[in-house]
């Protein structure tokens, strides 16, 4: 084997010049018409591996012709690229923004029939004969492996390749992820397509849809594994549909690059995919709250009308958002000044009333001559051009229009220097929509419009899927630079792989129907194992009419989801916290005060995904893949690892029949011990929903408040549930809406719970810098089982109340540096 110094653009050994005879044996014909005698066009496979060469931790092999580069990101990730005429494209991803170094231990063997590339967690098997690709664990067994070698067919029309992967599906096998689809949560059996839509009023099933998110999670045998398609060209997926013992990924064009993730469980998987495609940041502590939209509010009358509302009737909020009718004539960046003569004195009585402005801005710039933006994108040529050079336009809402090549990096600095003028009147967030990019009459632009893609040029047959994820980039880069050290927030319809690292999504525009808020619960759960955890729905639905039944319930939902907000067509009925009567608006604020109250506890799970890679919404099946029957569940779901809920989705429904996963839980209205690994039917009146808190959680709770800052907490209360073997919880906080937490200016809190039948003990350790300003705890201790008769704190006796109320708790107040206690009978 030689080394050689750049293996994916060095040719292969150069053919001898054929002579006439032999190029006619060849089945060519020197006639007059070259076309004579010319093969097909027909799928080539990857054939027999005739040589190999291995440049530090990538590997490539050929067949003579087309080469395939195996590559070791790290002990859990293998990346696969194939080059049909052996020379790959530039290494470019916008998922992955830097190839992954982080290799530690690999080697390479090779037997008789194959190459084998391991690592200490997986090997990466390669067949001499028929190149098949393969990837065993530890225990020698099969988790993924080719039906056929990889594949490719000429296009003839654009150049390049169709590309194709077909892998062996077994009987028992899973499959989940790939974004916001609306088919069933278990995808096996389903063929999906990627190429972001806008799809109103969409239906269950309806492919495809506003995101493209090319990875999916495999379960067989209780192993876990991923596979990452980095393509952005249009791209499908079988998943044991056409054949029930195979399924397949394909694209129009580009590469087929593919990572394979190992588990081998679901949730190390969506861990170790995020390594390659990052986290969301920290997202201010206020966009946590319940936010108000509407199609539209306007003018400044209705707005602060709005505001009023929920202040005098005690319903928390934090936000309420401005659609396009604030806008000029739509025209982005400006402000109808018969509806809002003075925004920044508006935004300013909304700041003292608590309430933050997010605007929506949509990529179509009117063209206008007279038009600032328009004129400033013209004069710099940032807009897209087609094929001859023709400026790419397309009625929008503001009637023609051009719109930036976001994936030019230039123009998206320009484009993050418009948000000055409405970061200096006080708007605090952007809602990026539109972003598919969307066009009247032809749904989106023509494929021969051109694209900068950072300097990689394509047509927008690359550059769809990616638009909307650089327009948000664009909007949260400049947010952030305007906004100096405060967190943006920004939420994006439309989005690629990756996008988590810019935005929140929502699930666009559904429909106010009990199906709908099903849907949610799924595309939510979905969207958060495929490493998109800040989402949401639009609560009540944004087109139809909902009963006052269905907006309560969807409430209910929404107080679980990462991102909260209601939000409505402008040809519907107002659908506010109150406005389906006094009876459903008190249960509706009782479960938005809900929300504010487990803020410190949302917040805390937003760190895991953060720092660690935790998804913030699990699926049952996700906690426990070992048990098959759960496989296809799509009802219950954890926030975080705590809190287990099962969402009320059918019209009238007073009971509700819930798995509860294994261990001991509580019911959180009553604080009934329950023992899981069963299915419980529970009571679920309109005023309520089943939530239940695993034993030994600590659960941190916020004293009531109407928006977030409203008071400064005093004192942080927890409510701490009892269990007979230990438990970890973990607390963060930090300022809540600066960047010091990646200076390490925060506090991350490990509780361990432990008790036995005479017993509990509580210990707590602290790391980091933040010092918050409170300095007592008030716990909460649920569900003793025996009365207490003495307490320990850091080896001194408590000297307050041991007594137990009406709902199986002891409260004592204690410093917030405490290490030990110990609550004795």
């Amino acid at each position: 084997m030689d080394e050689i110094n750049d293996p994916s653009s060095q040719p292969l050994d150069e053919a001898p010049e054929l002579s006439l005879q032999q190029f006619e044996e060849e089945g060519f014909q020197h006639v007059n018409n070259p076309i004579v005698g010319m093969k097909p066009i027909v799928k080539k496979y990857l054939t027999a591996i005739k040589d190999y060469v291995q440049k530090d931790n990538s590997f490539y092999f050929s067949d003579g012709e087309a080469r395939v580069e195996v590559r070791v990101v790290s002990d859990e990730i293998i990346r696969i690229r194939l080059a049909p005429h052996g020379v790959f494209l530039d290494e470019f991803s916008y998922a992955v923004e830097k190839p992954a170094q982080r290799v530690t231990v690999f080697s390479f063997k090779e037997d008789e029939d194959n190459y084998r590339v391991l690592t200490n967690t997986v090997t990466c098997v390669i067949s001499k004969k028929d190149f098949l690709i393969s990837f065993v664990d530890n225990h020698e067994f099969v988790v993924s492996q080719d039906a056929f070698p990889m594949h490719w067919e000429e296009n003839t029309e654009f150049g390049g390749y169709y590309i194709y992967c077909t892998k062996q599906a077994r009987a028992d096998e899973s499959f989940y992820g790939l974004g916001d689809k609306t088919t069933d949560f278990n995808l096996r059996g389903k063929r999906l397509v990627n190429w972001n839509s806008d799809t109103y009023s969409f239906a269950r099933h309806q492919d495809p849809l506003y995101r493209t998110i090319p990875f999916y999670l495999g379960i067989t045998n209780n192993t876990s594994y991923g596979i990452f398609f980095d393509n952005t060209f249009k791209s499908q997926f079988d998943f044991a549909q056409e054949q029930r013992d195979k399924t397949s990924f394909w694209a129009d064009g580009g590469e087929l690059q593919y990572y394979y993730i190992h588990g081998p469980h679901m949730m190390d998987v969506v861990k170790r995919y995020h390594t390659l495609t990052g986290t969301h940041p920290m997202p201010p502590l206020w966009a946590l709250g319940f936010h108000q939209c509407r199609w539209s509010y306007y003018p400044e009358s209705k707005v602060k009308n709005i505001a009023k509302n929920f202040r005098d009737r005690k319903i928390p909020c934090d936000a309420i958002y401005l659609d396009i009718d604030y806008m000029d004539g739509y025209r982005c960046f400006t402000w109808n000044k018969k509806y809002f003569p003075d925004p920044k004195r508006m935004i300013k009585e909304l700041a003292d009333d608590g309430f933050k402005l997010v605007v929506i801005i949509d990529p179509g710039i009117k063209v206008d001559d007279n038009y600032w933006v328009f004129k400033e994108g013209k004069e710099k040529k940032y807009f897209c051009r087609r094929c001859d050079d023709y400026l790419m336009e397309g009625y929008v809402w503001p009637g023609r229009c051009q719109f930036p090549d976001f994936t030019n990096p230039e123009v998206r600095d320009w484009w993050g220097t418009l948000f000055k003028e409405l970061t200096d009147v006080g708007v605090a967030g952007v809602w990026n929509d539109m972003n598919e990019p969307a066009v009247f009459g032809t749904g989106t632009f023509p494929v021969d419009v051109r694209h900068d893609y950072d300097g990689h040029h394509c047509s927008h047959r690359k550059g769809h899927n990616v638009y909307g994820m650089q327009m948000v980039r664009a909007t949260y880069e400049g947010l952030k630079k305007n906004q100096k050290n405060k967190r943006p927030f920004t939420i994006t319809r439309a989005g690629y792989s990756g996008v988590q690292r810019y935005s929140s999504v929502w699930t666009g525009d559904n429909v106010a129907t009990w199906e709908h808020l099903k849907l949610g619960i799924i595309q939510c759960t979905r969207l958060s194992v495929s490493g998109i955890p800040f989402c949401g729905t639009d609560i009540g639905g944004f087109s139809g009419e909902p009963d006052g039944e269905l907006f309560t319930r969807w409430i209910q939902f929404g107080v679980f989801t990462p991102f909260m907000r209601a939000h409505s067509a402008g040809d519907t009925k107002e659908r506010e916290p109150w406005s389906f009567g006094p009876e459903l608006e008190a249960i509706n604020r009782k479960f938005i005060e809900l929300r504010y109250r487990l803020l410190p506890y949302i917040y805390s799970t937003f760190w895991e995904h953060h720092k660690y890679g935790f998804p913030i919404l699990r699926p049952v099946m996700m906690v426990e893949q070992e048990e098959t029957s759960n496989h296809y569940r799509e009802n219950e779901f954890t926030f975080g690892d705590k809190i287990l809920v099962c969402p009320v989705t059918d019209y009238g429904a007073r009971k509700k029949v819930v798995y509860l996963l294994k261990g001991d839980w509580y019911n959180y209205w009553t604080h009934e011990l329950l023992q899981g690994g069963r299915e419980i039917t529970v009571d679920a009146p309109l005023d309520s929903m089943p939530i239940f808190v695993k034993a030994g959680s600590v659960i941190p709770e916020s004293p009531l408040m109407q928006y977030v800052g409203e008071i400064d907490v005093d004192e942080l209360m927890f409510q701490i549930y009892y269990s007979s073997y230990e438990v970890n919880s973990f607390y963060y906080e930090d300022h809540g809406d600066t960047f010091a937490y990646e200076q390490d200016i925060y506090l991350e809190k490990k509780f361990v719970v432990n008790g036995d039948a005479t017993s509990m003990t509580i210990r707590q350790s602290i790391e980091g810098l933040f010092t918050p300003r409170y300095e007592t705890y008030d716990l909460k201790l649920i569900c003793l089982p025996f009365n207490p008769s003495r307490v320990i704190i850091d080896g001194k006796d408590y000297t307050g109340s041991l007594e137990v109320d009406n709902l199986q708790r002891v409260r004592i107040k204690t410093s917030k540096n405490f290490r030990y206690i110990q609550v004795l009978a």
